[in-house]
């Protein structure tokens, strides 16, 4: 029997979880990777009220799901971002407060940290998320980096991650960054970089989501084998990218996404060039045992019809790892 395949809720946050849940169930999901957005599931409430992570369950249970794990991608992000404006579209009021930039960086911090409480009262052992960067914007800028600007980079991300990560470690749950644009960690070598940072240390891993690499020549299937240990997590996302040149490449030109000059867009899984076989694949080789969460995104495409067909998709192509070679039954021992 194959892994379940979960939804991660991010992007239908507009929905109330009932609502969503009855969805989820009715397209064949086995469970929600819920956000600590919308009315999904909120941190504080999750802290203070002794009922509130049995009533998450007990409605999931409804319709026949479970959860094995929660993402606070948009407080992660503020952590270690350089804050602007931006921000406060994507932050719980208390969070942003006065929009003073260090204040918003702490008190983000210091929610990951409830973060991690919270899920270890719902069960779960895995928090999704942002690092958010503040070096970002030096990516191929101009007047030239000084190296020493990067390394101030990864110091400043470990000296505000280690002390989210004891929290992580005192409940046992861990924390697996969605490796992507923005974050401390865009590909395979910034992610090393980033576990070098921390001293490797274990309350820290990756979400892993293919579609993130695939339009930058990042080696999507590569990322597996390097990380084989830290892989804490799998969105399971598509994405196309052109075969030849375009109006704006992968930068992508300031336009929004869908605009027929892009080089790349996200795609519903299995319309994109993303190959979902190997994953799986090299997903059973290091021993991943845990969800295949859909992170739907296709801007041009009905959300529901596409969320149902993904579900149909990753269940067919996901399957149980074998339990020994295929030729054992030829040995001489056997016969």
């Amino acid at each position: 029997m194959g892994r379940p395949v979960t939804l991660f809720t991010g992007q239908w946050a507009d929905l109330p979880l009932e609502t969503l849940a009855q969805k989820a169930s009715e397209m064949g999901f086995d469970g929600l990777e819920l956000a600590c957005w919308g009315d999904h599931f909120d941190v504080q409430k999750a802290l203070s009220d002794p009922g509130y992570c049995q009533g998450r369950h007990d409605l999931l249970a409804k319709y026949g799901l479970k959860v094995w794990s929660i993402s606070n991608h948009l407080v992660g992000q503020a952590v270690c971002d350089n804050i602007d404006i931006r921000h406060k579209s994507i932050l719980p009021g208390f969070v942003w407060g006065d929009g003073e930039p260090e204040g918003v960086r702490q008190r983000a911090a210091k929610e990951l940290m409830d973060t991690a409480r919270a899920a270890s009262k719902l069960g779960v052992s895995v928090v999704n998320g942002f690092t958010g960067s503040s070096i970002w914007h030096y990516l191929y800028s101009f007047p030239p980096v000084d190296p020493s600007m990067i390394d101030a980079g990864f110091k400043d991300f470990a000296d505000r991650f280690n002390p989210i990560l004891d929290v992580f470690d005192e409940v046992g749950v861990r924390f697996g960054l969605e490796v992507h644009p923005t974050e401390i960690a865009f590909d395979i070598t910034s992610a090393r970089r980033a576990l070098d940072a921390l001293g490797n240390r274990e309350a820290f891993g990756f979400n892993y989501d293919p579609s993130h690499f695939g339009y930058q020549g990042v080696d999507y299937l590569g990322f597996i084998d390097e990380f084989a240990d830290r892989i804490y997590h799998a969105h399971m996302k598509d994405v196309w990218w052109s075969d030849q040149p375009t109006h704006a490449g992968v930068f992508g030109g300031h336009a929004d996404f869908g605009h027929k000059d892009r080089y790349w867009d996200f795609r519903s899984i299995g319309r994109g060039n993303i190959d979902f076989e190997e994953i799986i694949r090299r997903l059973n080789r290091v021993g991943y045992n845990g969800p295949l969460s859909i992170e739907w995104e296709d801007s041009g495409m009905d959300r529901e019809e596409g969320a149902e067909e993904a579900c149909a998709y990753v269940k067919a192509v996901d399957f149980t790892p074998a339990h020994g070679a295929f030729d054992a039954a030829f040995a001489k021992d056997n016969q």
